[in-house]
């Protein structure tokens, strides 16, 4: 296992039951994508003032009627991709707030990074993924914001606790 991953620690002790979403571990690669990267060279850093994150997987099914099933419909799963939305703050001068933020009027291959979720059992999750910055500012009064949304590009790679350790 790399341990440029944000936050891996491999003295960590895996947790068990229910545990809060801040246990949950995430880094950006600042450098962006390059065609010789891959899950195992990448190095991620945490964007700071991060307050919320959301993974959301989306599952593409295939449908159809056959005859044979009266009228049912058979269904297969044959694609998935995933998404994570962050919000938080602005924080001028973290490396990671910084690169996403500079994305903000990117495109095409520009907008390409990797993403590392390191879930409260140790389990990593990297994911090629395309940056897209929804919100920035704020109310007069208010904090900075930063909103962005990350959304895989190809196929992720998950490495169970018990992998990195065998």
């Amino acid at each position: 296992m790399n341990a440029n991953i944000y936050g891996y620690n491999a003295e960590a002790t895996p947790a068990t039951g229910v545990c809060p979403t801040n246990e949950i571990l995430f880094g950006i690669c600042t450098e962006g994508r390059k065609t010789t990267d891959t899950a195992d060279t990448i190095k991620t850093t945490v964007v700071k003032d991060a307050e919320s994150l959301s993974i959301s997987i989306d599952g593409g099914i295939e449908e159809w009627n056959p005859m044979d099933q009266g009228g049912w419909v058979r269904r297969l799963m044959t694609s998935k991709s995933l998404g994570v939305s962050m919000g938080g703050k602005r924080n001028y001068g973290d490396a990671g707030n910084d690169y996403v933020a500079s994305l903000f009027m990117k495109n095409g291959q520009a907008c390409n990074s990797w993403f590392s979720i390191i879930f409260p059992n140790q389990d990593i999750l990297i994911i090629p993924v395309v940056v897209n910055v929804t919100s920035l500012g704020g109310d007069s009064t208010a904090i900075d914001g930063l909103e962005w949304e990350v959304q895989s590009d190809g196929k992720p790679t998950y490495i169970a606790h018990t992998q990195q350790t065998a």
